[in-house]
């Protein structure tokens, strides 16, 4: 099974963060415009459409405000298993870090769920980073 790790330095306070964060149905205007163009929820599924044309069905399996991380599934689609978490905790140099983790399966796919995962986490660094300068 491949395993993904992404972390990155936000200048912004981790609250503000977990707040986009934790708005599973905004993904698209809160935490990653552009890279997702469309989120919606159909009960606890997130219907994502990504910059790229991609639609995939995420699962909401968690929201935990104690560790301010969300966890969800992939369900079908090309993968055999598809679980990913993203979460933010305050950084004691000042701003954040923010998380993202995948685990999948076929393997092959890990370089193509690597590289739309880089270009997520830095369209969550650029938006949170605006975001918070314009606060």
């Amino acid at each position: 099974m491949a395993s993904i790790r992404k972390e990155i330095r936000i200048n912004a306070p981790a609250n503000q963060i977990w707040d986009a964060l934790k708005d599973v149905g905004a993904l698209h205007t809160r935490l990653v415009p552009g890279f997702v163009t469309d989120a919606k929820m159909e009960g606890k599924t997130r219907v994502v459409t990504f910059g790229n044309g991609m639609v995939a069905r995420e699962e909401i399996i968690s929201i935990d405000p104690t560790q301010q991380r969300v966890a969800w599934a992939v369900v079908g689609q090309q993968f055999h298993h598809y679980s990913s978490a993203a979460w933010v905790e305050s950084d004691p140099k000042g701003g954040s870090r923010f998380f993202w983790t995948a685990d999948l399966l076929p393997d092959d796919l890990a370089p193509q769920v690597d590289k739309m995962m880089t270009e997520g986490i830095e369209a969550v660094k650029r938006t949170l980073e605006a975001s918070a300068q314009a606060a």
